[in-house]
């Protein structure tokens, strides 16, 4: 099931937050990741936020800001199992463009929004993490 963030979600969201980005992003340093923790949390709830709840655990979330997905991120354990396809599928349910950026070192990302039909708009450069990216965009094709 697909729902909007609860203010009760904020521990399990951020611990996701956290875990992928530790993981998915390896060669950027793990203290890049934990300064930033309470700076996420705290813009948390100001954003758009979808987590993906099954037996009762969230596994994954979205969350927006506009038209431009700040992440996507499913648990270790579940990835590869089509949550975030159904958290990008809502989002393009709802908008009609999506942008987002992704390090060009996360081929996997990159390969996943290609599939999902997202392009790559332009090259350019993280200044807080001195990693290169590239900007995406989605557009729904309306007949």
């Amino acid at each position: 099931m697909i729902r909007r963030l609860q203010e009760t979600d904020i521990d399990r969201v951020m611990e996701l937050w956290l875990g992928v980005n530790l993981k998915a992003h390896d060669f950027v340093s793990a203290a890049y990741w934990r300064s930033n923790f309470e700076p996420v949390k705290e813009m948390l709830p100001q954003a758009e936020v979808y987590v993906y709840e099954a037996a009762e655990e969230i596994q994954g979330f979205v969350g927006l800001t506009g038209e431009y997905i700040e992440g996507i991120f499913v648990s270790g354990e579940m990835q590869s199992q089509g949550i975030g396809k159904r958290l990008l599928d809502h989002m393009k349910a709802i908008k009609d463009t999506l942008y987002l950026s992704v390090y060009q070192k996360n081929t996997r990302a990159i390969r996943f929004y290609q599939r999902e039909g997202f392009v790559i708009q332009h090259e350019g450069w993280d200044e807080s993490t001195g990693e290169k990216e590239y900007e995406m965009i989605w557009q729904c094709m309306q007949l």
